[in-house]
């Protein structure tokens, strides 16, 4: 996933069109049906309500690694069949040295649902 070169410059319209919310993970769960995945279900708070978000960091954390605890999500990017679920959203993560997935998470003042800019 690294890389030595920057993706293309976009323009503001294009990244306001991501809606970043915080949100908290109030279930956290390795499926039997895959060797990458981890399922969440993360509250987003009243106006979004729960979702169920896939990330493919099995091989780097372990469920409780994320129960509880805020962080930043894109919820506004189309479903997407992983497995045999469904993903309803991203979270967002950093990539290390390695091409592991480095959790970012915020703190707990953070408000559930609140957006990010």
């Amino acid at each position: 996933m690294t890389s030595s070169s920057t993706k293309p410059t976009i323009n503001y319209e294009d990244f306001a069109a991501l809606d970043l919310r915080v949100g908290e993970v109030i279930s956290a769960s390795v499926p039997d049906w895959s060797d990458k995945l981890m399922e969440f279900g993360v509250n987003f708070g009243e106006e979004l309500g729960e979702r169920t978000i896939l990330a493919g960091v099995k091989q780097h954390y372990q469920p409780e690694d994320f129960l509880h605890h805020r962080f930043i999500f894109v919820v506004n990017l189309a479903e997407r069949q992983m497995g045999k679920s469904v993903s309803q959203g991203m979270m967002l993560m950093a990539i290390g040295p390695q091409d592991e997935p480095i959790k970012l998470e915020l703190p707990a003042q953070a408000p559930v649902g609140a957006e990010i800019c």
